[in-house]
């Protein structure tokens, strides 16, 4: 593992941080707690979201058919609030709270900011999974006017935005009093700069969400008697979809830090990605747009506008973080000596190591399935024709999970070590565990994806439409049965995750003293592999290959459905 040095002495008092004995980072004690408590939280949430995921996947295949048509609904419901929601910000929390402490070499501002940040979270999530669970909000992830639930549903929701907002004003507060006492030397990390811009995204979102669930609130208690649905809608995608933002700012400073940690890779040039960072916070929330393209309540104006010209800067800025993050890992890797054809590179990473391979498949996927999905289906014209089928739910399994779990699963495998201090039980399976849960959720996002295509809706029980008193057109539900079969390979990898960690966390061998031992660390062969120059620093010859390869099937994707628009509206 590569150490990351150059921290100045912080601003931390006697008994209140310790260096970890792998990475020299200071570790301030009050964080490290909270930390390891949001961390154990989020594996909790997850797990609640990914059984609720096993069951509708089990559902959704037609030969099963497990829940009935109340209970899907419900378990809906609950896997969304999970996935989306509390397992994800959890972690982020934790993410963050590291950033500002062990990368600025900072303590946390409040303890007590802290307790109360993380209380409310955890009181609202476990009252919103309470109440979806005896029936009283069967109203989805997102519970759409005039849709009604129990008023505690609503009220959970804004008690854990509460708690998770105490939090990132605890990590301002903390960059403030970093920067006060001058316990870093120039700008602040790359990490540290990207999970600034997700808190940024995480304030805006909530706000947002306090705008719309404030007044559902009151709504869903008699208070106030209607609420516009059309407002509704376009004021909730502003905390609906830019949470996910937050998920992939994260994500990506996720990527950089975690290519660091087991390669030693660096950035190619700080400016250009903490560009890419800023155009996230002014642009990427403009992505909640193609949730709406359907509704009559908003201009065709507005639609293009939101959809192309200025979205596509956030796009940008995702193509930037898709070249600097594998180029920084090539470069490091050719350093290494590893420089024949043009992926020896790569075919010589760490693939056993499982932070490495989770964090590498998470970029792939993101790019090449969550990207080019989303760019596509945010247009506006094809949206029509994919909005409420099971291709939208292919695009964020691609995103939220191929992308954003994947990474942060693969980062829990150096947190536990690192923050937890123990080693995990079981390291072979620990190893093979990234590739099962990505060959699940691969066949997944393939089934919903055909299945999409043959006009299969995203959230109906029944495909069948049995007993409809109205013709329905058959559909092609048989790609369905790859939903579950995927579905169970899928849970089968995340559920080996869970128990290696939950077991690692309570009953690991503690490594207190002594660095973690080495999932697999690259050996260095530049000796014989000649001298490096300058101009090697520049070279990516892989990544390139890469990059071309995303585009080309960027093209193919976008213009295939482009032509199943064209069959939809034919012209004779």
């Amino acid at each position: 593992m590569s150490a990351i040095p150059g921290f100045l002495k912080g601003n931390f008092r006697s008994n209140e941080s310790r260096t970890c004995d792998t990475t020299g980072l200071p570790v301030c004690n009050t964080a490290s707690l909270f930390i390891q408590l949001h961390a154990v939280f989020a594996v909790v949430f997850l797990l609640v979201g990914a059984v609720a995921a096993i069951l509708l996947a089990l559902t959704r295949w037609p030969a099963v058919h497990l829940l009935p048509a109340d209970w899907f609904y419900r378990v809906l419901t609950l896997h969304g609030v999970n996935m989306l929601l509390f397992w994800i910000i959890f972690l982020e929390v934790a993410i963050v709270y590291f950033a500002s402490t062990s990368l600025l070499n900072s303590r946390l501002f409040s303890k007590g900011l802290a307790w109360a940040g993380f209380l409310l979270m955890v009181i609202g999530a476990v009252l919103v999974d309470y109440i979806i669970l005896i029936g009283g909000a069967d109203v989805l992830f997102t519970s759409y006017y005039p849709l009604p639930g129990h008023p505690f549903f609503y009220l959970g929701l804004i008690l854990f935005a509460v708690g998770a907002l105490l939090a990132m004003i605890n990590f301002l507060l903390t960059l403030h009093i970093a920067k006060r006492d001058k316990t870093y030397e120039g700008s602040v990390p790359l990490v540290v700069f990207g999970a600034t811009a997700a808190v940024i995204i995480a304030v805006l979102t909530i706000a947002t969400g306090a705008a719309i669930l404030i007044p559902t609130l009151l709504w869903a208690a008699g208070i106030v008697d209607i609420i516009d649905a059309g407002i509704y809608r376009v004021v909730w995608w502003g905390m609906g979809h830019v949470s996910q933002q937050i998920n992939v700012t994260a994500m990506v400073s996720v990527w950089y830090f975690m290519f660091s940690l087991t390669t030693g890779a660096k950035p190619l040039n700080h400016a250009v990605c903490r560009g890419a960072f800023v155009l996230y916070i002014l642009f990427i929330n403009l992505a909640s747009a193609h949730h709406l393209l359907v509704d009559p309540g908003v201009s065709t104006a507005w639609s293009i506008w939101n959809t192309s010209y200025a979205m596509y800067l956030a796009v940008l800025a995702s193509m930037i973080h898709g070249f600097t993050v594998p180029a920084a890992l090539e470069i490091a890797m050719r350093k290494k000596g590893y420089r024949q054809g043009v992926f020896g590179w790569l075919t010589n990473a760490p693939w056993g190591n499982p932070g490495f391979s989770s964090i590498f498949m998470s970029l792939v996927i993101f790019g090449f399935i969550g990207g080019i999905t989303g760019v596509t289906i945010g247009t506006e014209q094809i949206n029509i024709i994919v909005h409420n089928t099971l291709k939208l739910p292919a695009h964020f399994h691609g995103t939220v999970v191929g992308g954003t779990t994947l990474a942060f699963t693969g980062l829990a495998y150096y947190v536990v070590p690192l923050i937890f201090r123990r080693e995990y039980y079981m390291k072979g399976l620990a190893k093979i565990q990234p590739y099962i849960f990505v060959v699940g959720i691969l066949i997944v996002i393939l089934g919903m994806q055909f299945a999409g295509s043959t006009g299969v809706p995203r959230r109906h029980w029944d495909v069948s439409f049995a007993g409809s008193p109205i013709p329905i057109p058959k559909m092609e539900s048989g790609w369905l049965a790859l939903v579950g079969v995927g579905g169970v390979i899928a849970f089968t990898g995340l559920l080996i995750f869970i128990l290696l960690t939950v077991a690692t966390v309570f009953f690991g061998r503690s490594n207190k003293g002594k660095p973690m031992e080495s999932w697999g660390d690259v050996k260095d062969v530049s000796a014989s592999a000649g001298a490096w120059t300058k101009e090697d620093e520049h070279k990516t010859p892989g990544t390139w290959a890469l990059v071309s390869i995303l585009l080309v099937s960027f093209v193919v994707y976008y213009f295939s459905n482009w032509k199943a628009l064209a069959d939809v509206w034919w012209v004779r």
